[in-house]
């Protein structure tokens, strides 16, 4: 196989037009050293970087090593934040550490630079098919489907996605032309991980058999976010209706479909919960039993519970 065209990564960034100064997360491997490099070339004295470091596995202090080395030969301040991504009982340890991650690069920015309200992450293409294909082994709706957002905002910052266009190979290719070196993650070969898995075993499988198959696949999942943002909107306009606490009464008078809709809609929007499937098909039922004043319901969703009270439904942490 043709090794990928080099092309100068600064011209992939073409549609990225961040707020200046903005902040590169910088891991240390591949993807996020080649992002801050060619950051640094298009905006020389506009990038700053963040590393948090996981304390999970031997390697994070060479990860340091190598993003404290970096930033001192481009010019750039480095801020390195240590956090404890301890997980909760049915959360996995990666999903653990990306929301520490998220969270502490936030408090970083907001902390450390008042000044910058930007963030760039460094996934790209593979990594967006790998969530794909993620999304569907666990049988994922829409916002499974929708994978990685481009861009978007929370915590007071906006988060950019600009290399979702860009494979992996064609990172790593351009980082060797560059003679610029990384630091590989050795948990990227434990083939126990399901996302290893398909990296190993699935990706090159896909492109003996379906050559283009980076770009159509990110079709679907673009396609699969513009559905979700109508869903969102319709969601939204119901829970307006309903009220929050919703109403039961006004949640009996949607379609089941709609029930479903606004119900995750307001444990995720107002209280930061995701249900399963299975807890919120119980949810309905029980709606659909409260028929009288004296029906009690108690059910456990997500990371904690709904109850019945008088004529609503609250939710309450576990």
């Amino acid at each position: 196989m043709a090794p990928p065209v080099v092309l100068p990564l600064e011209l992939s960034l073409a549609d990225f037009s961040p707020g200046l100064p903005f902040a590169v997360a910088l891991s240390g491997g591949a993807d996020s050293t080649a992002l801050l490099l060619a950051c640094a070339k298009r905006w020389p004295g506009q990038v700053r970087a963040v590393h948090i470091h996981h304390g999970l596995q031997d390697a994070a202090d060479a990860f340091e090593t190598h993003c404290r080395a970096l930033c001192l030969a481009q010019g750039v301040p480095l801020l390195v934040r240590r956090v404890q991504a301890g997980h909760a009982s049915g959360q996995s340890p990666e999903d653990a550490a990306r929301q520490a991650r998220y969270t502490a690069l936030a408090d970083v920015v907001r902390k450390e630079w008042p000044g910058v309200t930007d963030v760039a992450l460094a996934q790209h293409a593979d990594d967006q098919v790998e969530t794909l294909l993620l999304a569907l082994s666990r049988g994922a709706g829409l916002p499974g489907l929708a994978c990685m957002p481009s861009q978007w905002h929370r915590q007071g910052l906006h988060w950019h996605r600009p290399w979702l266009g860009v494979t992996g190979a064609a990172l790593r290719h351009w980082l060797q032309c560059q003679g610029q070196s990384w630091v590989e993650d050795p948990s990227n070969t434990n083939l126990s991980f399901t996302r290893n898995r398909i990296r190993a075993l699935v990706m090159p499988a896909l492109s003996q058999a379906l050559p283009a198959f980076r770009d159509t696949f990110n079709r679907s999942a673009a396609h699969a976010a513009q559905a979700q943002e109508v869903l969102n909107e319709v969601a939204e306009q119901d829970l307006v209706v309903v009220g929050v606490p919703p109403r039961i009464q006004a949640v009996q008078q949607l379609s089941r479909a709609r029930q479903t809709l606004v119900l995750r809609h307001w444990l995720r929007q107002h209280h930061g919960t995701t249900p399963s499937t299975a807890q919120l098909h119980e949810l309905l039922s029980q709606i659909a039993a409260c028929t009288t004043r004296g029906h009690h319901l108690h059910l456990k969703l997500g990371q904690g519970f709904v109850k019945r009270e008088g004529m609503h439904l609250t939710w309450h942490p576990a």
